[in-house]
């Protein structure tokens, strides 16, 4: 595997093109429409903007099973084909509890894909190019808010559809194709075929032994806290951006994807001349930035404020998410390195985005009356939780990775 050819490069980069924006068209404005256009609330709005993590809890049980008995591309098909039926029928719910159900069954179906994908991409080309592949994901996501732009003014009559279900239905639209184009995909036969099925290993939680490292055990820990100032504006970001009167709010969001695959170049860099700790630092201190960006947007009416909030996600999510994978890779064995990735992703999409999301819903909640949320408070406090994991990472953590080469 020196090389691949051009016709398995497209094939690739088009499965993660249209993987990530079949997510990305109806996820980022979905607070928006629960709380705008069905009136959702409390522990219901909560239970639905969790459907992400709770599908991120049962993934690695799914990708578990699919490693052992069928064709990695196979499974992604048949995902895909799932998530386009269930998208479809969460477009159609008015009902919170049903909205709920379905959604999450679509999460049980797409969530285990970013990890198929990722396992299809690296049986078929070298692992130094595998970025050149994964970076269509991120484009996918930038092209989900020009999908949007386009199909509210060429087939919706300049209809703004962020806030109402044609999001979903573009979501179904999208995970049909994305299962067509796998059915291209080079085979990609169950790798683990034969071997026991194991709960543990599908868990990682072999991968604990790695806690018993004073270090490693504080990363973990700040990881998962993270999520709860990070899914702020992951989760509940639109319906902010809706109340402030902006109107394409997908489009507007995306923003930060678009800056994150340029400031994704810059991460190979930083961690060579600072190291994973101070790499982190930079990504944590972008959170903070943040949401004082955000609190002084809206306490001064500053809407440059609240781009500059969306512009420094590129700068979070690559050098804290992505800087603390590469820890993680350095930290673990060969034997545990695959499980170890999978305990930071369970530890921060699985269970830390889902506390953080209850947290920020009661949160908003809080400061509600008569439907207006009073946002300034909401903000001081995330920003002071992003600023204490700041000082924490900087105090506690010690960048020991040498020892583990």
């Amino acid at each position: 595997m020196n090389g691949m050819s051009m016709s398995i490069r497209i094939r690739l980069s088009l499965m993660m093109f249209f993987q990530y924006m079949m997510l990305a068209v109806w996820s980022t404005q979905l607070a928006q429409y629960v709380v705008d256009n069905l009136g959702i609330g409390g522990l219901s709005k909560a239970l639905i903007l969790s459907v992400m993590p709770l599908g991120c809890l049962v993934a690695p049980v799914i990708c578990m099973i699919a490693d052992r008995y069928f064709a990695s591309q196979k499974v992604l098909t048949i995902l895909n084909f799932g998530c386009a039926v269930l998208f479809f029928l969460a477009a159609r719910q008015t009902n919170s509890v049903k909205l709920f159900i379905v959604l999450l069954l679509g999460m049980f179906c797409y969530m285990p894909t970013w990890s198929l994908t990722n396992a299809i991409a690296m049986t078929h080309i070298p692992s130094e190019k595998f970025p050149q592949i994964r970076v269509f994901g991120s484009i996918g996501w930038v092209a989900s808010a020009l999908f949007s732009l386009i199909a509210a003014t060429s087939l919706f009559g300049n209809k703004i559809i962020d806030g109402t279900a044609i999001p979903l239905y573009c979501g179904a639209a999208t995970a049909l194709v994305a299962a067509l184009v796998n059915l291209s995909l080079p085979n990609t036969p169950p790798p683990a075929k034969g071997k026991k099925a194991s709960i543990v290993d599908a868990l990682g939680l072999r991968a604990l032994t790695l806690l018993k490292d004073r270090n490693f055990a504080i990363f973990i820990l700040i990881s998962m806290l993270v999520m709860i100032p990070f899914t702020l504006y992951f989760s509940l970001g639109s319906q902010f951006f809706s109340s402030q009167g902006i109107k394409r709010v997908t489009a507007t969001m995306n923003l930060g994807q678009l800056v994150e695959i340029f400031l994704m170049l810059l991460v190979p860099l930083a961690l060579a001349r600072f190291g994973s700790k101070w790499t982190m630092v930079m990504g944590l201190g972008a959170l903070t930035i943040r949401y004082v960006a955000l609190w002084g947007g809206f306490t001064a009416d500053q809407i440059i404020l609240y781009f500059i909030a969306i512009f420094v996600h590129g700068i979070i999510f690559g050098f804290f998410f992505v800087g603390g994978q590469v820890y993680v890779d350095k930290k673990a064995s060969p034997e545990i390195r695959a499980q170890a990735q999978g305990l930071i992703v369970l530890a921060c999409y699985g269970v830390g985005m889902l506390i953080g999301t209850f947290i920020n819903v009661e949160l908003i909640e809080r400061y509600t009356s008569d439907g207006v949320c009073n946002w300034n408070p909401v903000f001081v406090i995330i920003a002071i939780v992003s600023a204490a994991l700041l000082v924490a990472l900087c105090a506690l953590f010690r960048d020991d990775v040498k020892k583990a080469d």
